[in-house]
């Protein structure tokens, strides 16, 4: 029986990452021989020599990205001096044909439309470079874990770090905002230990209560 070789393996043989085999996969150049249960990839060494002839693709064009971002519609005239700011950067470090993103949504939503179009376009390997004004443009927290995540699919990130792109009243609602999740968290658990208090004590009082002998005849 002939052998098979995992993902990780062919990615080793092929001199490309892991990223790059699923995509593949995705797009249909290297297709998988068989699946596991679990999703795992298996090639066969006939395939894999087979591909390795093939000639290879071009590369797929890969943009340049600058994402604006602020929480609110009072504050479109921050995103606008944001705007400007890095198109002021971009000219100065001489990029062409920078896509502009903006956005109007706080930093703690990971829901944001153009985010996720964002991200999605970085996992597919779309974006070269994405450009920030400043960290939190990105997300308010956790931006190490999305700062690897573009570095796994090659996209670099450029940040200017200008400190007065991030108006302080945006910082304030995010506190606000957790403040206001923890508070509603407690207050759940107050109602519910109430709740349960009176469900116990409801229990306890519908028990039949103990029979008495008082009044009761005496044994002959």
């Amino acid at each position: 029986m002939e052998r098979t070789l995992s993902s990780h393996e062919v990615a080793q043989l092929l001199g490309v990452n892991i990223k790059t085999i699923q995509r593949w996969d995705r797009e249909g150049r290297l297709t998988p021989a068989r699946r596991t249960a679990t999703g795992r990839r298996y090639y066969t060494e006939d395939q894999i020599r087979a591909f390795r002839h093939q000639p290879l693709a071009l590369p797929r064009a890969q943009k340049i990205v600058a994402y604006c971002r602020v929480s609110s519609q009072s504050q479109r005239p921050d995103l606008k001096n944001q705007r400007r700011t890095l198109e002021q950067f971009c000219t100065a470090r001489g990029l062409a044909n920078v896509e502009f993103i903006e956005e109007i949504d706080g930093g703690m939503n990971f829901h944001r439309q153009r985010f996720l179009a964002l991200m999605d376009a970085v996992d597919a390997g779309e974006i070269a470079t994405l450009i920030l004004a400043h960290k939190d443009r990105l997300t308010r927290f956790g931006y190490a874990w999305f700062e690897r995540f573009c570095q796994q699919h090659g996209c670099e990130i450029l940040v200017l770090n200008q400190e007065h792109l991030s108006p302080e009243q945006e910082l304030v609602q995010d506190l606000l905002t957790i403040t206001h999740g923890f508070s509603a968290r407690l207050y759940g658990l107050r109602h519910y230990r109430k709740s349960l208090k009176e469900a116990l004590h409801a229990d306890v009082s519908t028990q039949d209560p103990a029979p008495s002998d008082a009044g009761s005849d005496p044994v002959l």
